[in-house]
């Protein structure tokens, strides 16, 4: 039975299992609704990056700074309206998403963590559960408070996490906010190498991402001023 305070690297490690499965049926009960969005974010990014690419050229051809390109680019209503395009595409992709996923999270947290194993299956892979000031089962109404009281910590910018970290409680703002705790392991045991191996595959899938990005925008950047060259 687990009895310390949880960890706050566990704690993750366990959400984000959690997560990365909620995540999953949620993309896939959207897919058409993403393809679609996806399909006119990538119209509409390819549009904007050219634009950029004209009006680059433009300022240059006329002995133009950086500062003037990014004056002229920011009072450009054109401009304006390729980036908002691009912005509403983005959002019609992950809004129903998102909303799906939070709906999806709420109603796991609060069953699994209301019943009486205390914990979704996230955190029973890592030995964690929730638990009440008594240290019993809290229930399916202050499981519900507590994940919905988790909003703050993240509106706190993760500083809301960060106080699972404080002493002698080890609490979130939502676990003090719900009257709640999470319990774990005895605070020197290692997390699995599995867990590990999540983490850092996590990390990589990041990276991944920003590289891929990265070079996206570079390509599609070549591919505007090739085209404005060639014409």
């Amino acid at each position: 039975m687990s009895t310390a305070p949880a960890g706050l690297l566990r704690r993750y490690a366990a959400w984000s299992l959690d997560m990365a499965l909620l995540s999953a049926v949620a993309m896939l009960a959207s897919l058409d609704r993403i393809r679609e969005a996806a399909a006119r974010a990538c119209g509409a990014f390819e549009a904007l990056v050219a634009a950029m690419a004209r009006s680059m050229l433009d300022v240059l051809a006329q002995g133009g700074t950086p500062w003037e390109l990014a004056r002229d680019w920011l009072a450009d209503a054109g401009s304006r309206g390729l980036v908002s395009a691009l912005v509403d595409a983005v959002g019609d992709a992950v809004f129903v998403p998102l909303l799906l996923l939070a709906l999806l999270a709420l109603a796991w947290s609060t069953l699994w963590e209301g019943s009486a194993r205390q914990a979704t299956p996230g955190k029973q892979a890592l030995g964690l559960r929730v638990v009440d000031a008594a240290g019993g089962s809290p229930g399916v109404a202050r499981a519900a408070g507590r994940h919905l009281a988790g909003a703050l910590s993240w509106l706190t910018l993760n500083i809301g996490h960060l106080l699972a970290m404080a002493p002698p409680q080890y609490q979130a703002l939502h676990d003090r906010i719900a009257g709640t705790r999470v319990l774990g392991v005895r605070p020197d045991a290692a997390l699995p190498g599995w867990a590990w191996a999540w983490l850092a595959l996590q990390a990589l899938a990041a990276l991944a991402a920003l590289a891929w990005l990265f070079a996206a925008m570079q390509a599609a950047m070549q591919r505007a001023l090739d085209a404005l060259l060639l014409f």
